[in-house]
């Protein structure tokens, strides 16, 4: 017999990811954008100018994933895409100056989650490092 789905820790992150999506929308919808596309803004915050790859690699998805959203994004102006002069192969995306507006815009929802969680900034902390450390253990990148 499984176990109940609430005593899944499997069941739990999904739930969670799952709230955390649905408080999160309304203000994506505000800003105009979804949710992987706010994901896209973050990883170009952390660097900017990444191939279409190495975004993908960073989110977890597939480049085939990335590119319409990419597409999609350098329609609203957030984002440049550019072949890059090194490897034809590859497209650069930048950052333009709506993106980082953009992103200064999208604090609230941190801001958000730390509200209704209930908890402190340092316990999200601490959470989300414990929740990554099983994660880098189950694809075999213990740090």
């Amino acid at each position: 017999m499984p176990l109940p789905l609430d005593n899944q820790i499997c069941f739990t992150l999904y739930a969670t990811s799952m709230a955390i999506n649905r408080a999160y929308k309304p203000m994506l919808d505000e800003m105009g954008i979804t949710y992987p596309q706010y994901l896209v803004l973050n990883a170009l915050a952390e660097t900017d100018g990444m191939s279409v790859g190495s975004i993908a690699h960073r989110l977890a998805l597939e480049s085939s994933t990335i590119t319409p959203l990419v597409k999609r994004m350098e329609l609203a102006g957030l984002v440049t895409r550019q072949r890059s002069q090194t490897d034809e192969r590859q497209v650069q995306v930048d950052l333009t100056s709506a993106g980082r507006a953009l992103l200064v815009q999208c604090n609230c929802l941190n801001e958000t989650l730390i509200e209704r969680s209930g908890m402190t900034l340092p316990q999200l902390d601490a959470l989300n490092r414990q929740i990554q450390a099983l994660r880098d253990t189950l694809v075999g990148n213990p740090e």
